[in-house]
């Protein structure tokens, strides 16, 4: 949301995303959630892509929208759906602190403003490549219905990725592949290394 709201959308295109996002974030950071009444609120997920505006000073813009938009409301698409299966399962939700990968990741985004956007979206596709590694490795160890979702979950995150890595080419007046093989190496240090925190990204446990 953060890249369209910076590069892609008008003011008052990105304000209207954030009031679309309201209730999701307002379901995660209140304590005080219904996880039935969120879910049975009426959306209407599909009107948002056409009354979104592009920033005309932002040459890529409407190349970006379309598939970032399609992510969110896939990603938001997710969220419920796994909200359906802890409430079938009777698991309760509770707020947890974000593991480390994303923020080292983040970390070796270049500073030059020319270059930011490119380097936020190879580290996106790294975090849905390494999503895609860790739902393969254990779909085949949980019971049908969580083993079938986790399938599904691992062929949108590798669309995702597809998505992630045209869209830096895109936005890159050079190839961004010595780029993505930088990334490449740092995302496998942070997946080799002692990680005292389990996380759905997490480094090697201690």
């Amino acid at each position: 949301m953060f890249l369209l709201r910076r590069y892609a959308l008008s003011q008052d295109s990105g304000r209207s995303l954030l009031t679309w996002a309201k209730p999701y974030e307002e379901f995660v950071y209140l304590k005080d959630r219904n996880i039935e009444q969120f879910l049975a609120r009426d959306v209407k997920k599909n009107e948002l892509i056409a009354s979104l505006q592009p920033n005309e000073h932002f040459k890529f813009a409407q190349d970006l929208i379309p598939p970032l938009i399609r992510l969110i409301k896939e990603e938001f698409h997710h969220f419920e759906q796994v909200l359906e299966l802890m409430r079938a399962r009777h698991i309760p939700y509770r707020n947890i602190r974000a593991g480390r990968y994303a923020k080292g990741m983040m970390s070796h985004v270049t500073t030059h403003e020319k270059d930011i956007l490119r380097d936020k979206l190879i580290v996106g596709a790294y975090i849905e490549a390494r999503s895609c590694e860790r739902f393969a490795k254990l779909a085949p160890y949980l019971d049908a219905q969580l083993g079938k979702f986790y399938v599904s979950l691992l062929r949108s995150e590798a669309r995702h990725y597809e998505d992630y890595l045209s869209l830096a080419q895109l936005v890159s007046p050079e190839d961004i592949s010595e780029r993505v093989a930088y990334f490449g190496e740092r995302e496998a240090e942070l997946i080799m290394a002692a990680d005292d925190e389990f996380r759905f990204h997490s480094g090697q446990p201690l």
